[in-house]
């Protein structure tokens, strides 16, 4: 199998490059400076050079508030690129795995959110992914979206996966504590990404650790009891108090309904999984094996 990994250098970009590296697939990783997806002449020249089998979608723009005050490049990076994807591996016959985002639900219901759910996104970061989603499925039949929230992981920039590092460091922060989603493990969202291309049916999954979900304090509350970290470090905060330009979903907490039609378990508890997370950044930080 040959496969391209687009937005290599971003948290989920790394994870899929090396999941693939590592289950003997042949992967050509390309950042933005290498592969521009909006680029349409230069997307067609690496796919005719790479001629892959699939293409792992990694490339978006994830800066919430900042799409909302540059609508035109949210859209291009997080609707354009997808669907330029997809025309390219239409061509190429090639599976097109794109990720999108939970925060596409407005947030206004209880419980988890599934397939069945109709999204109603409400920053410009949402709707230009929802845009995403719908373009690229209409460009080529054979693509999966993937769903997928609070990501964690080596190397993220997020709040999820710096928090461990910034509160060793001494840093005072806070954390959203009526504000919920699934926690996602980049490590664990990458290997599903596999196994779904593996099974290449197109369809729109949900991909987020297993579990209740839980609020940024919450994670928080594992990540820094785990390091043997002080809870007081971080203060807990309502979402209104930070005033952010863009309106996020109180809640976002996901559920597939297809996975276990098509043979996939659930993935592993949030949990545990923000646990592993904190060990191998334990192991990072003294270079053991």
């Amino acid at each position: 199998m040959k496969a391209i990994v687009t937005g290599a250098n971003g948290l989920v970009g790394r994870a899929q490059k090396l999941y693939c590296a590592a289950q003997g697939v042949e992967v050509a990783a390309f950042d933005h400076k290498l592969l521009d997806v909006i680029n349409a002449a230069q997307v067609n020249k690496i796919f005719e050079d790479v001629k892959p089998d699939v293409v792992f979608n990694c490339a978006a723009w994830t800066d919430v508030d900042g799409c909302e005050f540059e609508p035109e490049r949210a859209r291009a990076a997080n609707a354009v690129g997808p669907e330029v994807l997809a025309l390219a591996c239409r061509a190429a016959g090639a599976l097109l795995v794109t990720i999108s985002t939970d925060f596409v639900f407005d947030g206004r219901k209880d419980g988890f959110y599934t397939q069945r759910d109709q999204p109603n996104p409400q920053s410009i970061y949402a709707q230009t992914k929802l845009e995403g989603e719908r373009r690229a499925q209409l460009a080529w039949a054979r693509t999966i979206v993937v769903r997928t929230g609070y990501v964690f992981g080596i190397g993220g920039k997020n709040f999820l996966s710096a928090l461990v590092p910034r509160a060793e460091a001494g840093e005072r922060l806070k954390a959203i504590s009526d504000m919920y989603g699934t926690p996602t493990y980049a490590e664990d969202l990458a290997k599903r990404l596999y196994e779904l291309a593996q099974r290449d049916l197109p369809g729109v999954y949900h991909v987020v650790n297993s579990g209740n979900g839980a609020s940024f304090a919450q994670f928080a509350d594992i990540a820094l009891t785990e390091a043997g970290l002080d809870r007081a470090m971080v203060a807990n905060v309502e979402l209104s108090s930070l005033k952010r330009p863009a309106p996020r979903p109180i809640n976002s907490r996901l559920r597939c309904v297809l996975s276990p039609a098509i043979g996939l378990e659930s993935l592993p508890p949030w949990e545990d999984a923000t646990k592993a997370f904190v060990r191998s950044l334990r192991k990072k930080a003294t270079n053991t094996p």
